[in-house]
Order: structure tokens, then sequence, then C-alpha cells
């Protein structure tokens, strides 16, 4: 019996080595615009710069212009964006803190969801590695399933994107993400009949989600400057309809942006040129100023993971 079979044994991980994984009755998502009903966010409490940011180019352009990190004003911001989640009647949950876990906010990181449970990933950054214990405590403690866990290589949950139900966007780096780790969680999600697309993107980008966020039924925010045409290409195929965000709204994690289903958006107040088209496509647009948190490297999307969302 090979390792991938006795895993579908065991209630740690509900992968099916052979697929026929069985959808989660209660948590899980089927799509990233459901209605949102339950999301995972990171500890503000901990929140900081940290003293290893190699693996972070966005963070490292702002740290050369010059960082004015404020972490009372980063709280003030981070509950502007917990008052929208709760406007939309959405139930929060937070990652345990751990002051040695200065990133934890980006809860997208350390894990990611599927309708069949949640992925634990493993991080690059060796100062952020300790994230997944706090991911795994979070779900184990709550009896949400965990579908698997990354073992191939670095993988962060940022370049995993349910674009509509049976099909998947994976983009890698071979930094933040590798492609064997991407092959790896491509061919699970194979077995259980979802078609993948993989894409390979320049370091420089962090992750897929900073230029494609799939924001309601065969539509998305798209950099059209910055992903790859082939990406375009499919998206299109599929009859979606592209919103585009400019290469310097992308830069500043304008384009990060988080689907609450039922056309709501939640996008950075500085995002003004998407946030037109938005409205006159006519979503609802919750608009934080997240500007202290955005120029540490990480955006709305990235801060948050949803846990449960409607079926579409």
């Amino acid at each position: 019996m090979s390792l991938d079979q006795t895993r579908s044994t065991s209630s740690f991980c509900t992968r099916n080595g052979t697929g026929r994984t069985e959808e989660s009755e209660y948590w899980g998502i089927t799509s990233e615009y459901g209605v949102l009903r339950d999301v995972l966010l990171g500890p503000i409490e901990s929140f900081g710069p940290m003293d290893n940011m190699a693996y972070s180019s966005l963070f490292r352009s702002t740290a050369m212009a010059g960082l004015d990190f404020d972490h009372n004003v980063a709280k003030t911001q981070y509950l502007e964006m917990c008052s929208a989640y709760q406007d939309a009647d959405v139930t929060l949950h937070t990652l345990p803190s751990d002051p040695h876990l200065k990133y934890g906010l980006y809860a997208r990181d350390s894990s990611f969801m599927t309708p069949w449970g949640a992925v634990i990933t493993q991080l690059a950054n060796p100062r952020r590695r300790g994230e997944y214990a706090s991911a795994l405590k979070f779900y184990l403690e709550r009896g949400i399933p965990i579908y698997d866990l990354v073992s191939a290589g670095h993988f962060e949950g940022g370049d995993f994107h349910i674009v509509e139900p049976g099909a998947v966007l994976i983009g890698y780096t071979n930094l933040r993400c590798e492609e064997v780790s991407a092959k790896q969680i491509g061919a699970w999600v194979e077995r259980e009949g979802w078609e993948v697309h993989y894409a390979y993107i320049d370091p420089y980008y962090v992750h897929i989600d900073l230029m494609v966020c799939v924001i309601a039924p065969k539509c998305a925010v798209v950099c059209l400057e910055t992903t790859p045409e082939h990406v375009v290409d499919w998206l299109k195929s599929r009859q979606f309809e592209l919103i585009p965000a400019t290469f310097q709204e992308t830069m500043a994690l304008g384009a990060n942006v988080m689907s609450l289903g039922d056309d709501r958006i939640i996008t950075p107040a500085h995002s003004t040129d998407l946030i037109g088209k938005l409205k006159a496509n006519g979503f609802k647009v919750y608009d934080p100023d997240m500007s202290m948190i955005t120029q540490m490297g990480g955006g709305l999307h990235c801060m948050a993971q949803s846990l449960r969302r409607d079926a579409v």
C-alpha cells in the first residue's frame, strides 16, 4: 500500500490518495467568490518588520524608499478592515499570536482552503516557517478538516487560486513557491477530477494573487501588464470578463482584493482607478485604508483565508 493510500485512512489528512475525496460538509470553498461566511485572519498584535526580508521584493522596495512603520496605525487599519467583514456578516477567526512570527498577519501564506479541507503549506523564509504550527493548531482545535500538508518544497497559499468550481490556477516563482510543490498540489487536485493551470511568474511579483483575483462568476481583476499571456488566454477561453488593474496598482497591492460574494469586494482605498471600474461594473466596494500594512508586502487577499463560502 502506498503512502498516498494510507493517508486516506487518517483523520489528520482527509485526502484520498486515489482521488474522489469527499467534500467537507461544513468547512471549505469551491470558489473565490461564493458568499463568504467564515474567514481566517492573522493576528495584528505581533505584526511588524522582520530582520530577514530576502523573500519579499515588495517590502525591499518599501524599505529602500524609507520604511515608516507605526503599529498603532496598522492596528487601526486592521480594525477598519475587520469592520468591513462584520458589516458583510462574515464570522472572523484569528490565528494564535506569536511574538516571533511577525508576518503571521498574512494568514493566506500558511494555509489554503479547498472543497475537501485545508492544506498546510511550507513557507520559504526561515523567520516564517513556524507559521505552519499556528495554522495547524487552529484547524485541529476547531475540528476543521485538513486535506493534506505540502511536503515537496516551499509553497504559500497566495499561489493557489480556485477560478471556478472544477478549475484551479497555481502559480510559482521557484522562490516563495517552487514548481515541485506546485506540481505536488496540482496532482492532488487533478486526481479529484479538477483542471489545473500552472503559471511561472517572476519572483519579483511574489504570488499569482497580486495580479489575478477572481471576484465573481466569470469575472476577475487582472493586471494585463504582468500576468502571463497564457493565463489571460486561459481565462478568456473560460469566458471570463477581465477587469484590468494597472501595474502601479499591482505593485502597491491594489489588485490583491477580497471577494465577499454577491458582488461585494474589499479593496484598499488607494486603488482609486480600480475602485472606479468595480463600481462601474455594479460592485459594492468596501475601501479601508490599508497603506501601513500593504507597505510591508502583503495586501487584503494575503491577509484573509476563506474558511467557508456558499457553494456556487
